[in-house]
């Protein structure tokens, strides 16, 4: 078992309770996280007209993973973007340096 500081935390998905142990000083972010997920959830529950609990859960979490796909995609474009950004500033400033000389 790990000696690290543990806390728990409470959250409601799709008006139901669970309580999670959880490291210290992830509370907040584990709420925020279920927040999110329980806004989802009831989304695709109001959509998907009478779709079991553990449909709708499944459905979310596809949507979910989607959604951090597209967000990793992204990402990775745009730091690709801040590395030919930042190779063209290295270039200007060496052609700066030369031309100092």
């Amino acid at each position: 078992m790990s000696d690290s500081p543990r806390s728990t935390v409470e959250i409601t998905l799709l008006g139901q309770s669970y309580t999670f142990r959880c490291a210290k000083g992830e509370a907040e972010g584990l709420q925020r996280a279920a927040r999110y997920l329980d806004k989802a959830l009831a989304g695709v529950k109001q959509r998907a007209g009478g779709m079991s609990d553990e449909k709708v859960a499944l459905m979310t979490a596809l949507n979910i993973a989607h959604e951090l796909l597209q967000a990793l995609e992204a990402r990775g474009e745009l730091e690709e973007q801040a590395s030919r950004l930042g190779r063209r500033i290295d270039t200007a400033l060496a052609k700066v340096r030369l031309a100092e000389r």
